[in-house]
């Protein structure tokens, strides 16, 4: 491999990893599309692991087996009767519930604001019927309370709740005509996103009862999609005993609906650094399931285990519902693989050991961008021995040069005599023509592992370095960074050797680190400043390597 093109070999495949990403999502193979109507599809028997009846938010369910009603399209964009409306406030959310089925329609995360400094907090669940982004959850079943004829009307005490103290108790009440009393608490606690939703049902009638918990959530497909250098994901996701994470996007839901049955699990939906989840009850067999209504909405939820309500008794069910930022740490403690939805990709492993160096780097400079410095300079020291393997390989190339344009001389066209004279060489001269590869190749999955740890984790978002550099996980509002990093790409590639002849080749070297610096402009300023800082530490290196290669009677030049 000829010198000047080792380091940009880094930068080219990670573009070309990124464009055959987004090439797969424009052009890839697309699922089939169901011509079948959604409410025509009902069951020759009744099914026992899809609920039979789960309401969509403002209309009943009409479609049989289908666990979401295929009326969605009737959600206004804001919901119609305000005085169904429950407002709760804590000190991380800022919630709207609605008392015709006690859905979660809208969810503001208080401490997480649309752009840095703007008063207005960032919705994670809405109402609009355009950006539809609800939680549902209801009783199914054989007594069921969440029918196709219509919801239960909660009532509730008061139309405002705010957390004054380290717990917060929402409950909404509803009662039958038989006497069946139903209790939906919902269960916030100071400084945490996930909320206990609990069932108390209080069977007054004289039969038994029986009933099943179902959640989900529903979300439009269309949507705000993920650029080719910022391959964020949107859409579905899931976890059961055997798997701990499952990504299943909308594409997946559109092609055929997630059936799964598992003891614990969880279903969620995801959107770059924030995630929404049901988590059912750990220590039950839960169904997973989802669907998709015209094309248009999507779904994904649980339906937990049947519940027995003897006469005259009490019996209590409840799940969780997390809405907020993806916390590794929070995610962690409230469902086994829940921390996996920060999604580092393949190279998740590598990718979480350097996000808890550098969040155990950044506890100690309290500054996110010094962290970023800081791991590189680690990162790189630690590779050093690689890179001056590679560099003193290429280095024993260049210096057979005059011996293999000798070869070329000898034997011509002949590439059989050539090879077998070529290999002769490298075991004579005792060098590893793949040398100057190999260790290229081992930093690769440290330099993409990092690169995913920059994009996805959320500590990153609106995270300020210095001066002009406010938020690292936008671009340089001025692309000081980016043109920075275009001239040290351009310096590394002139302290190089240009061993290539042709001028068409060395004009494109040379404007190579110019192209590559475009892409630059539109990345995050955190990993912008990652890249220069790699720049920089790899021209140093260079500098020593080819020192000690020449104090050594090895050419550089």
């Amino acid at each position: 491999m000829e010198s000047q093109r080792s380091f940009l070999l880094i930068g080219l495949a990670l573009v070309s990893f990124l464009l055959w990403q987004q090439w797969q999502v424009d052009y890839g193979p697309k699922p089939v599309q169901s011509t079948q109507n959604v409410e025509s599809v009902t069951p020759s028997t009744p099914s026992s692991d899809i609920p039979t009846s789960v309401p969509s938010a403002t209309a009943p369910n009409t479609s049989g087996d289908v666990p979401v009603s295929d009326n969605v399209a009737q959600v206004s964009p804001v919901v119609s009767n305000s005085n169904s409306l429950v407002k709760v406030t804590t000190d991380t959310l800022d919630l709207l519930i609605d008392t015709r089925g006690g859905d979660v329609v809208s969810a503001n995360l208080v401490k997480f604001p649309v752009t840095q400094g703007s008063n207005d907090s960032y919705s994670l669940l809405r109402p609009d019927s355009n950006s539809l982004y609800i939680a549902q959850s209801g009783l199914i079943g054989r007594d069921a309370i969440d029918t196709p004829k219509g919801r239960p009307a909660y009532v509730t005490a008061q139309q405002q709740y705010s957390l004054q103290n380290d717990q917060l108790i929402v409950p909404l009440k509803w009662t039958s005509a038989d006497g069946l009393v139903v209790t939906k608490s919902f269960i916030f606690t100071r400084g945490h996103h996930e909320v206990k939703v609990e069932y108390s049902l209080e069977n007054n009638t004289g039969s038994d009862k029986q009933f099943q918990q179902y959640a989900q959530l529903k979300q439009s497909i269309e949507g705000q999609e993920s650029s080719m250098f910022m391959p964020t994901y949107r859409g579905g996701a899931y976890s059961t005993q055997e798997d701990q994470y499952s990504k299943f996007s909308f594409d997946d839901m559109e092609d055929e609906r997630l059936n799964q049955t598992t003891l614990g699990g969880w279903s969620g939906m995801l959107e770059h650094y924030f995630v929404s989840a049901w988590v059912p009850p750990q220590d039950q067999t839960n169904q997973l399931y989802s669907a998709t209504i015209q094309g248009r909405y999507a779904a994904i939820g649980f339906k937990g285990q049947t519940v027995d309500v003897p006469a005259g008794s009490t019996t209590t069910i409840s799940s969780t519902l997390y809405m907020g930022p993806k916390d590794q740490d929070s995610l962690a403690k409230i469902a086994k693989g829940l921390d996996l939805t920060v999604d580092y990709g393949p190279l998740w492993m590598i990718s979480q050991v350097l996000f808890t160096l550098l969040q155990w780097i950044q506890s100690i400079v309290i500054n996110w961008g010094l962290a970023i410095i800081v791991i590189t300079i680690i990162v790189k020291g630690a590779m050093y021995p690689l890179t001056k393997k590679q560099y003193e390989s290429m280095a024993k190339m260049r210096n057979l040069a005059p011996k293999m344009a000798q070869l070329k001389e000898r034997f011509g066209d002949d590439r059989q005599k050539m090879s077998q004279a070529m290999m002769e060489m490298y075991k004579k001269e005792k060098v590893n023509p793949m040398g100057g590869c190999f260790p290229l190749l081992l930093q690769m999955p440290i330099f993409l592992a990092l690169y995913w740890v920059l994009l996805e984790s959320v500590e990153l978002r609106h995270a300020d370095f210095i001066f002009w550099i406010t938020d690292l996980s936008v671009k340089d509002p001025y692309f000081v960074l980016p043109i920075l990093t275009g001239l040290s790409m351009y310096l590394l590639q002139k302290l190089q050797p240009m061993t290539v002849q042709d001028p068409m080749q060395q004009k494109i070297m040379q404007w190579m680190p110019v192209a590559m610096s475009l892409f630059f402009f539109i990345f995050p300023a955190g990993l912008v400043l990652y890249w220069l800082i790699s720049n920089i530490i790899t021209l140093i290196q260079a500098k020593i390597i080819y020192s000690s290669m020449e104090k050594r009677g090895l050419k550089t030049k």
